[in-house]
């Protein structure tokens, strides 16, 4: 019998035990970690590799579709959302979930849940899913609640929720993109112009076909040639703003 690890992440306690409960009496299920929060849930996901996860919608920090947008570069496990407010069921399957469970819900209900994963385990090779979902979270995301944090690995593997406020600016790297905070970077599978869409436009914006500037990290602006300008970061270091992205920096006139 093939085991399905499973991730739960709730904020409210009693939800969390009654659903590690229901998981224990199934043969077949191992609960391999627990989050309270949306940003646990991302590190246990990314750190734990299970083959579902259990998400609650609305958890402090990040809800659950911001859990499965942190998780860029990450190889997603199936995903189930469970609330207690139905209004969030379109958004569910919108994002290719395997199921929504309205809370509350009983043991018969979970099981029906559980059959849904296992079918989808069985049609599906490891991580199959990953860009479907990803794809679809991107296209139903809700566009007033820009990225705030994105799962970065470090030189030594370790994995961590980073502030993309702390982000001084983002640099193309061929298929994957830099970001570069104080005295470090990390780097992450992906498209500059993917990302892009998904910060928020009062912070970030893109300077040059290679580059996006944190607002709050620029110093100064030089005059260049040819109309591009030279800007200087808070830390010393320098950019180049395209005149073609120039009209992109707002009530600057240049």
């Amino acid at each position: 019998m093939d085991i399905i690890r499973v991730v739960i992440a709730d904020d409210e306690p009693p939800a969390l035990a009654k659903m590690r409960r229901l998981l224990h009496s199934e043969p077949d299920v191992e609960v391999v970690g627990v989050a309270s929060t949306g940003s646990e849930a991302v590190e246990r996901i990314a750190e734990l590799r299970p083959d579902v996860a259990f998400l609650d919608v609305q958890m402090p920090g990040l809800d659950g579709f911001q859990v499965v947008e942190a998780l860029a570069g990450e190889v997603l496990p199936e995903i189930v959302f469970a609330t207690a407010f139905d209004e969030y069921a379109v958004r569910a399957f919108e994002v290719h979930a395997v199921d929504y469970l309205l809370k509350p819900f009983d043991a018969t209900r979970l099981r029906q849940s559980l059959d849904r994963v296992r079918q989808r385990l069985r049609s599906a090779g490891g991580g199959a899913n990953t860009e479907r979902i990803r794809q679809a979270v991107q296209q139903a995301r809700d566009v007033t609640r820009p990225l705030t944090r994105l799962l970065v690995r470090t030189t030594r593997g370790a994995a961590r929720l980073l502030r993309l406020e702390d982000v001084l600016f983002i640099e193309a790297e061929e298929n994957y993109v830099r970001l570069h905070v104080a005295g470090d970077s990390y780097l992450v599978r992906g498209t500059l112009s993917a990302l892009e869409e998904r910060l928020d436009p009062d912070r970030f914006t893109r300077v040059h076909r290679s580059h996006i500037v944190n607002l709050e990290a620029i110093r100064e602006l030089h005059p260049w040639s040819h109309g591009d300008w030279r800007i200087i970061l808070h830390d010393n270091r320098e950019l180049m703003l395209s005149r073609r992205f120039r009209d992109r920096l707002p009530n600057l006139n240049l």
